[in-house]
């Protein structure tokens, strides 16, 4: 097998790569979802079966990988800085049997409990074969977290970008391959469609995984020559190494663990809050529609914002390390500046274009304008809150985004089961729009927690002038020239294109209010 050199990447560089292979990402991730939507005999019903099924996968994956490529990530880097290549390395030996274990157990325990699950929790029958069909995918994604986490750590970025571009065409080309050839064979069963959707997902993390072990094959002997060289070996036994992982990893994998736990008391409280006033097939639908296609469109910029937190955590524990604090403040001013000015055009987008963007993407299953309307004022609260949380896992902080989060849970739980069960033909928020605005609030509650500590650790210079006040006029700006442009191509062109120019335009305009603003410094 050809040898492979490992390239370290620096914080921005590290950061466009990542942008770019999650822009490739979310836009398969699109496709495939809007393919399903659309897809007779799918629809809003088989979104609702799809994504509880995936929810409960979700919720394990996240326990059996317990934080791992950032806590990993954290680790190795640290011992790298130092000088320590031998030590990063045993504790990636370590991370991988310790996580492949509880991986494989998580993936026995969804195997053998999804009719319980399915039919108790859920109240979706139908959602027993999907959970069967994602259950051995916990054990390889458990593993694909361990060896991300190592490269991440070493600052080797373009390993998490090709593997995660690589799962996600797979996951793609097989659920259209798979639906397709079930539809034939069933007569267009949706359980079983959405059965041989979930199923695809189990077949791109094996397929990704072989990708990760051949690309970690091909660098073994150059880690080989590193780990021989070591000179700065610290020396931990089994045990106290699994410990340190865990000490690290627990507090970092409660944030996620947390927001897995957010989408399952939508998958848990919303089919149930609605029956009292909807009959269960439509109860079902109006669940897909939040979990299908509003959740797939609002974390949208999230996905984007992920190339900076996964850069961050081992960008600043390595410079952190070193002691190079003010580089390290710096990285995390820029990184809060560029979610604000991610998270706002991306709201306001949603908010002005929600009919649009739907009658686009989904022109099969058009409903739920309103309840992405009111899902998308969460955007800016979960970017800043997911860049915050980063920034504390990076400093050391690991435990407060966990805190922050349980508020948030906590008062989101409250407020689905009071919201969810009143008829919106009484209370506008009532229904599933109350459940979309929950999670507003939880994020709101969250994201407030984290940034009132994190200024209580780093002193930041956050100007209320350059990043509030600016930011907010320029994406005034791209929103009065995306309604304008779209209500004057509109007589003349069709949606699709009068809705892709005026988004075009208004992106060009706030690029340029951007800079007019000076919203950055030449530095």
């Amino acid at each position: 097998m050809k040898e492979r050199k490992l390239k370290k990447q620096g914080f921005i560089k590290s950061v466009a790569i990542l942008l770019l292979s999650q822009i490739f990402v979310k836009i398969l991730g699109l496709i495939y979802r809007m393919y399903i939507t659309n897809r007779e005999g799918f629809g809003d019903k088989g979104n609702a079966i799809y994504s509880s099924g995936f929810q409960i996968y979700a919720l394990l994956l996240t326990v059996s990988s317990i934080g791992v490529p950032n806590a990993l990530s954290k680790m190795v880097s640290e011992r790298i800085a130092l000088g320590d290549s031998k030590g990063a390395h045993r504790i990636f030996r370590i991370a991988i049997a310790t996580f492949g274990t509880i991986g494989f157990l998580c993936s026995i325990l969804l195997f053998m409990g999804s009719k319980v699950i399915a039919n108790n929790w859920l109240q979706i029958p139908e959602a027993e074969m999907s959970l069967k069909a994602l259950a051995p995918s916990i054990f390889f994604v458990s593993l694909i977290s361990v060896i991300k986490g190592y490269f991440n750590g070493r600052e080797c970025i373009k390993v998490t970008a090709h593997a995660q571009s690589i799962e996600q065409t797979f996951k793609t080309v097989l659920t259209i391959i798979i639906i397709e050839i079930v539809a034939v064979v069933t007569g267009m069963d949706t359980s079983i469609m959405a059965a041989g959707a979930n199923l695809a997902t189990t077949l791109s993390a094996i397929l990704c995984f072989s990708y990760l072990y051949i690309y970690y094959i091909g660098v073994r002997k150059e880690v080989a020559k590193e780990v021989k060289n070591t000179c700065n070996f610290k020396y931990n036994t089994i045990g106290e190494t699994i410990k340190r992982i865990f000490k690290v990893s627990i507090p970092m994998s409660l944030t996620p663990l947390l927001g897995t736990i957010n989408k399952n008391i939508d998958s848990i409280t919303i089919v149930r809050g609605l029956k009292n006033f909807l009959t269960e097939s439509t109860a079902k639908a109006q669940y897909g529609i939040l979990s299908g296609k509003v959740d797939t469109l609002v974390t949208l910029p999230m996905s984007f914002n992920t190339a900076f937190v996964t850069a961050l955590v081992p960008s600043l524990s390595g410079t952190i390390a070193k002691g190079k604090n003010y580089e390290a403040k710096k990285r995390i001013e820029y990184s809060i500046l560029i979610t604000i000015l991610i998270g706002l055009p991306c709201m306001a987008g949603m908010i002005l274009f929600a009919t649009p963007i739907l009658k686009l993407l989904f022109p099969n299953q058009l409903s739920g304008d309103f309840i992405l309307q009111v899902s998308a004022t969460s955007i800016i609260f979960i970017v800043l809150e997911q860049t915050i949380s980063g920034i504390l896992q990076g400093i050391g902080k690991t435990i407060i985004p966990a805190i922050s989060l349980s508020v948030g849970v906590i008062a989101k739980l409250i407020l689905n089961l009071v919201l969810v069960q009143i008829n919106p033909d009484f209370f506008i928020l009532g229904g599933t729009a109350g459940a979309a605005f929950s999670t507003t609030i939880c994020h709101l509650i969250a994201c407030s927690i984290d940034f009132i500590m994190l200024k209580k650790y780093i002193k930041l210079d956050i100007k209320i002038n350059q990043y509030i006040i600016k930011p907010i006029l320029a994406t005034g700006i791209m929103s009065i020239t995306a309604i304008f442009s779209y209500q004057y191509m509109l007589p003349i062109f069709s949606n699709t294109i009068a809705l892709i120019a005026s988004i075009l335009l208004s992106f060009i305009i706030y690029v340029l209010a951007i800079i007019i603003l000076k919203i950055f410094s030449k530095k």
